[in-house]
């Protein structure tokens, strides 16, 4: 998935910190006190010719995020893509070369995503894959190149998503996505870097 959330992902995860009680706190809380669980939303019926092979939904969650500057992203396509409760892991860099984990929810994702592309555009495609499937469960190593218009002869970052997916018999979710970018002391493997 993109990178440009590299600055807004740290501010997120930041807030989450600072505002989510810990379990201990929960934990101490009278009954009356616990925080209420939110219901998920539903999530909107998928486009079947986007859930009904690996190659499709791969496919799709690079086509939704794409596009110029100011253009709406088709967010009810890209929220029928994830299972309830998946969730997205970005590998973000700090100053001092430390890797923090940030995770966020698809729903997170479109508030950060739909400012982010009002402002910049931003176009990514798969240039390898690398796949393991073990029945109705199967993992996709997508290679991405992102780039601010299609036809930019380099992109400006490279990266590898580690897709999770699974399968209900019906159709194919996405459960999890967890990227890290390319850089000096992280070369892409040979296999991805087409594109």
């Amino acid at each position: 998935m993109p990178q440009p959330f590299r600055i807004v992902l740290p501010v997120l995860a930041g807030l989450a910190l600072v505002a989510a009680p810990t379990a201990a706190q929960q934990d101490q809380a009278a009954p009356s006190e616990k925080p209420a669980v939110a219901e998920p939303a539903p999530i909107p019926a998928a486009d079947p010719a986007d859930v009904e092979s690996i190659d499709a939904i791969v496919a799709a969650l690079y086509d939704v995020i794409s596009g110029p500057a100011g253009a709406e992203r088709d967010w009810d396509r890209f929220r029928s893509l994830f299972a309830p409760g998946a969730v997205l892991s970005a590998m973000t860099p700090r100053a001092d070369g430390s890797l923090p984990v940030r995770t966020f929810t698809p729903e997170q994702y479109v508030q950060l995503g739909g400012a982010f592309f009002k402002e910049n555009p931003f176009y990514e495609r798969e240039t390898g894959r690398r796949l393991e499937r073990f029945g109705n469960v199967a993992n996709a190593m997508s290679a991405y190149a992102s780039r601010h218009a299609p036809d930019d002869p380099e992109p400006f970052t490279r990266g590898i998503n580690s897709i999770t997916l699974l399968h209900d018999g019906t159709r194919w979710y996405v459960l999890s996505i967890a990227w890290d970018e390319a850089r000096e002391e992280n070369p892409l493997p040979d296999w991805a870097t087409g594109g």
